[in-house]
């Protein structure tokens, strides 16, 4: 393509904004619309990021034939209508993580995409972070061998949306988010989980979520916190690798360690992060001569060094930079809608599980899930 990638963005709260500004540096990316319910707020963001048209319709926005593609960032339960509406107008979607606020919904837009022969991207930030380019990079060139456990983790110690002080009750009631901290975060971890792993597929899960700690009474009332803060399971894939969890929007713990991945010949640990601060790097640790080897890795000049060699590393800077670069074909567009409709099989087969109070399938997780689509 020889004239930028005209995208019209649904959704300017928090979220979309945030999208917004990950479209400032990458010169093949062209805003030309927003949309929002909110009318001022549409307009006010308009004028602020220099977009010519606003619309509080988006089916409205839909109908322009100069948009290729839309950039969905709504709450969770919106995501499905919003996402199909557009690939039936024939515009590509990127839409905000997790895929939907259920799996049957996630499944019903990878569908659709498919049949389309339409690009669906999900926003995984995760999987263009240095260290899941170097974890990968030594995954692929068999530094670990044969891979058969994984950990994903995520840790907040009291950072619950809205009632801890930040963000909106929309975070944290069933009826538009579907969940809380498995949702929010865990859709990042695991998914990088996934991504590193080759995305096998499920054949059991195991879960219990929590939300036992204090909130103030009045933020408790107003939120109508109905979801988890904490999450935990287990999860058994069909090639025998397995992948334990732990996703915590509030618990009394001073930090957790990062994400790991085991091999018969090597093991990776992901950086962990303690108030936005990493206090555990990357480490690769082998065996060597028979000597057991824990090593570092200098991200920053991996990541500088491959900027100057590889073609299109840019592509892989953030999620926006990959879908603009896969739009104009420089890059063939990663899984990553395949892996969140995998990442959101395991949150709803914990959900379902602890439910149950039992271990449950991968296809009796698929066949019990049901659309949590919001009218629009």
């Amino acid at each position: 393509m020889s004239e930028k990638v005209k995208i019209g963005i649904i959704g300017v709260g928090q979220i979309g904004k945030l999208h917004l500004d990950r479209y400032q540096p990458i010169p093949d990316a062209e805003i030309v619309a927003v949309c929002d319910v909110n009318e001022a707020e549409a307009r006010r963001t308009a004028e602020q990021y220099g977009i010519p048209h606003v619309y509080t319709d988006f089916r409205e926005l839909l109908k322009r034939d100069d948009i290729v593609a839309v950039d969905v960032c709504l709450h969770n339960n919106f995501h499905a209508p919003v996402t199909l509406a557009a690939l039936k107008a024939g515009k590509h979607v990127y839409c905000e993580k997790p895929i939907a606020g259920a799996y049957a919904d996630g499944k019903a837009m990878c569908d659709a995409a498919a049949e389309a022969g339409l690009m669906l991207h999900i926003q995984l930030s995760t999987l263009y972070r240095p260290e899941t380019k170097a974890a990968k990079t030594l995954i692929d060139g068999g530094k670990l061998g044969k891979l058969y456990h994984a950990r994903s983790t995520g840790f907040r110690r009291r950072g619950r949306p809205y009632v801890d002080g930040y963000g909106t009750p929309f975070f944290t009631r069933k009826e538009t988010a579907a969940g809380g901290a498995l949702l929010d975060m865990g859709v990042y971890h695991i998914a990088q989980m996934l991504y590193l792993l080759g995305n096998p597929e499920v054949q059991s899960i195991s879960g219990k979520v929590y939300q036992e700690m204090d909130m103030l009474a009045e933020r408790r009332e107003k939120s109508g916190f109905d979801v988890e803060e904490l999450a935990v399971g287990l999860i058994k894939f069909q090639d025998g690798v397995t992948l334990d969890l732990i996703e915590a929007w509030s618990v009394h713990m001073g930090g957790f360690d990062g994400g790991s991945v085991l091999g018969s010949q090597g093991g990776i640990r992901l950086p962990a992060q303690l108030s936005g601060q990493i206090n555990q790097p990357f480490s690769f640790h082998s065996t060597v001569c028979d000597i057991d080897m824990d090593s570092t890795v200098d991200l920053e000049k991996m990541d500088q060094r491959w900027h100057r060699l590889r073609d299109h590393e840019t592509a892989y800077d953030s999620s926006q930079h990959h879908w603009i670069a896969a739009l104009v074909g420089q890059v063939p567009l990663l899984p990553t809608a395949a892996i969140a409709l995998r990442t959101m099989l395991i949150s709803e087969g914990i959900y379902l599980s602890d439910r149950l109070g039992r271990e449950v399938s991968a296809e009796e997780t698929a066949a019990m899930s049901h659309s949590l689509s919001a009218p629009i």
